[in-house]
């Protein structure tokens, strides 16, 4: 049943329910209770009682959009907007902590200290960037009148601003240095792994030679896995959800349109001959690329071009279902050079997707009347299962869907959503199922514990049966013979490497590596898709006493900073999990 036509039929309940609204309404103006019920989150969130504004919210995210529109043609798909979001909350909360924890080190800078880096002997980079002459010297007077002209007051604060918080940021960057002093003997190792070689031959054998059937894992076992890796199957909370999805398929007139415009810049598209600035400023999907192609590397569905006389266009093509024009701008020999212009087929933002949205939010309004599964049986729309994990933006079947776990995480149970716009879809979902946070079920884990549990195995017997077929026998050759395997070589294999070549990440093979003498073989070694047999042909370890002050100088800093990123990212996210943190977006942007 169609939604006006049920409209008309619920009238009469409507009517009074609106006549007792109404004089209710009059009454509660009167007590002035709207003002009370005003006095709500007047802020989009808060850290520790300090108040993230809408407002800074608002202009970060249009500065990210204002990046994103800068370097990417066409419309912006919802789902980023959702990201968007979700980014500039995280950045503007671990400011506010980052703040307060510099306010509470006592990490300020002076009104003193800022004056000198404006107008001191040796101001900010910023500042003689904007104010140096063709001496390298400041100029002072340009400078002077740039700081007393009135119409400058509002830029001079955002100046100031900046310039604090930069040079608040890097007072925390020593704060933080000055405890990790990274020592000789770390300085030494790094040495050691960036100039030490080998050259090694090696046997290996994959762990996939013994089979499935060779493997045994008990209930027993998978319990005690399961007991001893408790903390490995913790989740965050969880949601389980049924709903319906609204894909944005471009239509038939959405395909006729974006026909119909390529086909209109046919005639300037033969005429241009500043092919890259025509492609950009058009907007086409497919930009301009200045150089020849060799013919028989052209695409096949590039092929109509090599028909072309230079200068010519072809007759519109449809490739994946997008319309192509191509012109043949020069050929030599059995080169070309030629320009595609091609837009996508996409749909309609009002007469598509408009329409879309409205089928979706009556959808919503039925469904919360008449019942879920009913009014989907109804209207004839497929009903999927979903499930999703609190904090985590990709949903199965779904894809990348941060708006749509920001609401589930606002949901209760047996609620149904209005529609929720996704990059390529609107979705309406009914909350069924909440799970807390915790440990899966074994039940839940049991596979993922049993495969783990076969590859330990699998490993273990790989190894043991290597053993036992390689005793008393010296030579790889000899190893190789018995095993059906062959010896490979690898060369100039650094200290510091993960990646032994045909082989794949071995870390730990490497290191053995470098454990052994020259001529000397090993034992069979675990690697992680493999078991190894190696020998070293060369060896060359590099001698720290070797090393120059630069090289100490350069690797004390690569050090330094490594050890500053981990240390910082680490102490930031302790820092967002003691802060009280009051969230109020789903107050302000719920949609």
């Amino acid at each position: 049943m169609g939604a006006m036509s049920k409209m008309r039929n619920s009238t009469p309940v409507v009517l009074w329910v609106l006549i007792f609204s109404f004089g209710v309404l009059w009454v509660l103006q009167d007590t002035q209770m709207f003002d009370a019920m005003a006095g709500g989150p007047t802020d989009l969130g808060s850290v520790n009682g300090e108040p993230i504004s809408l407002e800074e919210f608002n202009n970060r995210v249009s500065y990210y959009i204002d990046q994103y529109n800068q370097q990417n043609s066409g419309p912006m798909e919802a789902g980023i907007r959702s990201e968007f979001e979700e980014q500039a909350w995280e950045d503007l909360v671990s400011e506010q902590v980052m703040s307060q924890k510099m306010e509470d080190l006592g990490i300020l800078v002076t009104d003193e200290e800022l004056v000198n880096m404006v107008t001191g002997e040796n101001p900010d980079p910023f500042i003689r960037q904007q104010f140096q002459d063709e001496q390298g010297q400041i100029d002072r007077v340009a400078l002077r009148a740039a700081i007393e002209a009135p119409e400058n007051q509002e830029v001079w604060v955002m100046i100031e601003q900046q310039l604090r918080q930069n040079r608040q940021q890097q007072k925390l960057s020593n704060f933080i240095t000055s405890g990790m002093r990274v020592p000789s003997r770390e300085v030494e190792e790094a040495y050691r792994k960036e100039n030490s070689f080998a050259d090694i031959r090696f046997i290996r054998i994959p762990y996939s030679t013994v089979s499935d059937g060779e493997i045994q894992v008990t209930d027993q076992e998978i319990r005690s896995y399961y007991d001893d890796h408790l903390d490995s199957f913790h989740r965050e909370e969880s949601y389980r959800f049924q709903y319906v999805h609204f894909p944005k398929t471009p239509t038939r007139e959405d395909t006729l349109r974006a026909v119909q415009e390529v086909e209109q810049l046919s005639e300037r598209f033969e005429a241009t001959e500043n092919h890259a600035e025509f492609l950009q400023q058009i907007q086409s999907a497919v930009p301009y690329r200045d150089g020849f192609v060799e013919v028989d590397q052209i695409r096949e569905e590039y092929s109509p071009v090599l028909d072309l006389e230079p200068g010519e266009v072809s007759d519109l093509h449809m490739i994946s279902g997008h319309p192509h024009l191509f012109k043949l701008v020069e050929r030599q020999g059995d080169e070309v050079k030629f320009a595609v212009l091609s837009y996508r087929v996409v749909p309609d933002p009002i007469a598509t997707v408009d329409r879309l949205a409205e089928e979706a939010d009556e959808f919503a309004y039925f469904a919360r009347e008449d019942g879920f599964p009913e009014e989907a049986e109804n209207q004839g729309y497929e009903l999927r299962n979903g499930s999703a994990t609190q904090a985590t933006p990709v949903v199965p079947e779904l894809g990348r869907a941060r708006e749509l776990v920001n609401r589930l995480e606002q949901m209760t149970r047996g609620e149904i959503s209005d529609p929720i716009e996704l990059r390529d879809a609107f979705v309406v979902v009914r909350m069924d199922q909440i799970i807390a946070a915790g440990p899966r079920p074994l039940e839940e884990v049991r596979a993922q514990i049993e495969n783990s549990l076969r590859e330990i195995k699998r490993k273990e017997l790989t190894v043991t049966r290597l053993r036992e077929q390689i005793s008393g026998q010296q030579s790889l050759e000899e190893i190789a013979q018995t095993l059906g395997s062959e010896v490979q070589t690898a060369e100039n294999i650094r200290l510091g490497s993960n990646t032994l070549a045909n082989a794949g990440r071995e870390p730990g093979i490497i290191g053995a590596a470098f454990g052994l003498s020259e001529g000397q073989r090993s034992d069979v070694l675990s690697g992680n898709a493999a078991a190894f047999i190696l020998e070293v042909v060369e060896r060359d370890l590099a001698d720290p006493a070797e090393m120059t002050r630069e090289d100490a100088n350069r690797l004390r800093q690569q050090l330094e900073q490594e050890k500053y990123f981990v240390y910082s990212s680490v102490w930031l996210e302790e820092l967002k999990k003691n802060a009280r943190i009051r969230d109020n977006r789903a107050l302000f942007l719920s949609r």
